[in-house]
């Protein structure tokens, strides 16, 4: 091989590099700028998710990527039929061994598509509960009550019940009081329906409510019950409970079962000196003396 054969070849592999070179540089900018478009086209309607235009952007990326680097492969002469038959069986031995992987990524798929949550939502699912915060392929990002990250996988998020408190704009609240049998039983209702009524949070279509939900020989049970937006439902029901605590202390606290309020308990003998003759038994026998109109008898 002399001179001019290596220098032709360095022509013809040195252009095909730089060829290959700029197809590279073109194709990561023509993908990083139809990322951009497809997030703005998708981001300039109300219709799609947050998510889904992540997801769909991303595709369209790595979509433009692989052209790319099917065409550069062509350019230095690589038969790329033979690539895909070889990327196509490792693809299944690999599909063998990451079935839950694919499963997650399948779930992931779904989820984007039927959107059961979106980003924002407060949502328990899978024996987890938080504020959704991102929504990949394989995981499920969600920010628990005490703002701990939780990372689920999509297949065992998808797999099971669902519960989404945000979907819907009002939710209801209710409170259980518990009230000794002589309290103000119709003042306590009285106060809490009168504070939920007065309270601009409240729904008044359907209105708040009070009843006796429980009653036993020493409490009763009271039930306070209403609607109001999903953001302010727990405020209304600390409050609600703040009242009628507020209520009780006014009200001097709760008398005791069987006992009207400030009335003192019956008085017990100091010793046997202050017992009545009648509650004494007789001298010299075991048995007790009857009681006056009770039937007496020996055997």
């Amino acid at each position: 091989m002399n001179l001019d054969q290596l220098g032709n070849l360095f022509i013809l592999y040195g252009l095909n590099a730089l060829y290959a070179l700029a197809m590279l540089l073109i194709g990561w900018w023509v993908a990083g700028l139809a990322e951009r478009l497809v997030l703005r086209g998708l981001a300039s309607t109300r219709r799609v998710d947050s998510t889904v235009a992540g997801f769909f952007a991303s595709f369209a990326r790595y979509g433009i990527l692989v052209f790319v680097g099917v065409a550069v492969l062509q350019r230095f002469g690589i038969q790329t039929t033979s690539i895909i038959a070889v990327l196509g069986a490792t693809s299944l031995a690999v599909g063998l061994a990451l079935q839950g992987t694919l499963s997650n990524l399948a779930a992931g798929v779904m989820l984007l598509l039927f959107r059961p949550f979106k980003v924002g939502d407060a949502v328990e699912v899978g024996g987890q509960s938080g504020t959704v915060k991102a929504l990949s392929l394989f995981t499920t990002e969600l920010a628990a009550g005490d703002n701990v990250q939780v990372l689920m996988p999509n297949g065992r998020v998808w797999g099971a019940p669902i519960v989404n408190k945000s979907v819907y704009g009002t939710r209801s609240f209710s409170f259980a009081l518990e009230l000794k049998p002589d309290a103000d039983i119709e003042g306590v209702m009285e106060d809490g329906l009168a504070f939920l009524r007065a309270d601009p949070r409240v729904n008044q279509a359907p209105g708040p409510s009070a009843s006796i939900t429980k009653m036993g020989l020493d409490r009763v049970e009271i039930g306070f019950s209403g609607w109001a937006s999903a953001s302010e439902a727990g405020a209304v029901r600390g409050d609600l409970i703040r009242r009628l605590r507020a209520h009780s202390l006014r009200g001097g606290g709760l008398p005791a079962p069987g006992r009207a309020a400030g009335a003192a308990p019956p008085a017990r003998p100091q010793n046997e000196s202050e017992a009545t003759e009648g509650d004494r038994p007789e001298t010299g026998s075991a048995f007790p003396k009857p009681l006056s109109g009770e039937p007496f008898s020996r055997p």
